[in-house]
């Protein structure tokens, strides 16, 4: 197999190696052991990284199979990204979609620019430049790594702003989640002082705001989930202080 970059560095340690000839007369013993050790040292990282060659070759065909795999496979999901935007588009508010835009443009750029290093990669296998090999593997995993995260965003991007039931139901119910059920009402009613009931007031009149935003052809479920995980806050901060009262005998 061959090792050019090992034999380069192996060429490396020549003058270090007629310095070491020339004997501990003329350079001193300390010095000639100090650089007796340290050739030693260089040659056997040499010797090991030369016995590691079949190794390290499987290790990089197993690479450039698995990227090439994993190519394929994220070109056939990035495909489904557009279809995904154009629905986002149609039915929801731009907040929702906006930031998903550049997506189909930027994968389709990181998978051509994957290919041609994982191309490229190959073609240094072949002619077992592996150390080539292994940053043109790594520039392709990275170049992955990154359309894989952008693609998977835009399909998170459809699966939290589909109306599902789910979100209907926390539409529906959100109001009786602070004290809108009779069991809630209870609740307020025994606990909650004058100064507690104000802000759970408040937290109601703005679920309900964030519910009507809901309506229309294009709904903001951004700026609804937004308010709803407010309401929650401020709801809890007041539960919280009414405990901490009742704890104290207040």
């Amino acid at each position: 197999m061959r090792a050019d970059d090992l034999a380069v560095r192996l060429a490396r340690l020549g003058p270090e190696l007629t310095l070491l000839n020339e004997g501990a007369g003329r350079h001193g013993v300390a010095e000639t052991l100090q650089r007796a050790d340290r050739v030693l040292r260089d040659a056997e990282a040499v010797r090991a990284e030369a016995e590691r060659l079949p190794e390290r070759a499987a290790e990089i065909d197993k690479r450039l199979v698995s990227l090439r795999t994993r190519t394929e496979a994220l070109t056939t999901r990035a495909g489904g990204v557009e279809p995904v935007l154009s629905e986002l588009r149609r039915r929801y508010s731009a907040a929702c979609w906006q930031d998903l835009q550049h997506v189909p443009d930027q994968a389709a750029a990181s998978l051509r620019q994957a290919g041609e290093r994982l191309a490229e990669a190959g073609r240094a296998r072949a002619e077992q430049q592996w150390p080539d090999a292994t940053s043109l593997l790594s520039t392709a995993r990275a170049l992955l790594d990154s359309t894989d995260e952008a693609v998977s965003a835009a399909g998170s991007g459809c699966a939290v702003w589909t109306p599902s039931r789910r979100t209907r139901r926390r539409r529906s119910s959100g109001r009786g989640s602070l004290y809108g059920t009779p069991s809630g009402s209870r609740w307020r009613a025994e606990h909650a002082r004058p100064r507690h009931a104000r802000p759970l007031d408040e937290a109601v009149a703005r679920l309900d705001r964030a519910v009507e935003g809901l309506e229309g052809r294009h709904p903001d479920y951004w700026h609804f989930l937004t308010e709803l995980e407010a309401v929650r806050s401020a709801a809890a901060h007041v539960v919280g202080q009414i405990r901490e009262e009742r704890g104290a005998g207040h």
